[in-house]
């Protein structure tokens, strides 16, 4: 972990330490595979991927969007994960205390900037967090999205391994429909898909 920054610290090194202190995303792994199955996707991928996906199809938002906006909340939203761990969207028992530990890491990890950008990044990690603007409607329906497609890849490999029933990824969809509804209506296909093709079941057995 890299030495936390004093007050006194210059804004570079401020700065610098944030920069090498995000490098550990990279080893917070997902639930998720691959597309290639070859093997689990860590957060920092994700990120990258879905700040990307925004931007390819932004078209589709269900208003119109700051571009710029939503890409920046999806490349920090996870960055909490470095301290609070990935909490899988169909954990419950983890739910209950994902919003207190990503709290403390936000803090935390937010605070090694320099005050002004701190405080930036942090109000774009509150606007996805809140779910009101037009742009962290569009984030989360991607963020939401991208793991569907992810397991449908992968003949449901993540949704097999934890038990998830197609009841409970068609409410994860119904965000995407908030955020872009052409999406949502991508994403209910694919549950679909999955579904008749066995990779999803619609209840546990």
């Amino acid at each position: 972990m890299t030495q936390l920054p004093t007050p006194e610290s210059s804004p570079l090194d401020r700065q610098f330490a944030f920069i090498l202190e995000i490098d550990r995303l990279k080893s917070v792994l997902r639930q998720n595979s691959l597309v290639d199955a070859s093997r689990r996707e860590n957060s920092a991928e994700h990120s990258w991927h879905v700040a990307l996906m925004a931007t390819i199809l932004a078209e589709h938002a269900g208003s119109a969007i700051d571009v710029g906006r939503v890409v920046e909340m999806l490349l920090i939203h996870d960055l909490v994960e470095i301290d609070a761990g990935d909490t899988f969207a169909y954990d419950v028992r983890g739910a209950e205390t994902q919003a207190q530990r990503e709290e403390e890491a936000a803090q935390r990890i937010f605070g090694l900037l320099p005050d002004t950008q701190a405080a930036h990044l942090r109000a774009r990690w509150d606007e996805f967090a809140a779910n009101e603007t037009p742009e962290a409607r569009f984030a989360l329906a991607i963020d939401r999205l991208m793991p569907m497609v992810h397991n449908v890849m992968t003949q449901g490999s993540a949704w097999r391994t934890n038990h998830v029933v197609a009841g409970q990824v068609r409410r994860r969809a119904e965000s995407i429909t908030r955020g872009a509804p052409a999406l949502g209506a991508l994403a209910n296909r694919l549950i679909d898909a999955a579904v008749q093709a066995g990779h999803l079941p619609e209840s546990l057995a």
